[in-house]
């Protein structure tokens, strides 16, 4: 009884520890997206001579981050 008691507590803490870890993985590749691959896209964009695309999409990102859409 002890045993079952045991086995069902340590699949409780490991699973709350599993969420934990995909929501702490999910955050990092939000960080990652917004600080890193999504400016590089843009410079790539702008030297690349599609200035025109560039241009509007930073200006929607932008706007959508002064609104605070997408935020948490």
């Amino acid at each position: 009884m002890l045993t079952l008691l045991f086995v069902i507590m340590m699949f409780w803490v490991f699973g709350k520890l599993l969420i934990l870890a995909i929501k702490a993985s999910w955050t990092i590749l939000k960080v990652m997206v917004w600080l890193v691959f999504l400016p590089l896209t843009l410079i790539g964009l702008f030297l690349e001579g599609l200035v025109y695309i560039a241009l509007p999409v930073l200006a929607i990102i932008g706007l959508l981050s002064l609104l605070g859409v997408g935020s948490d």
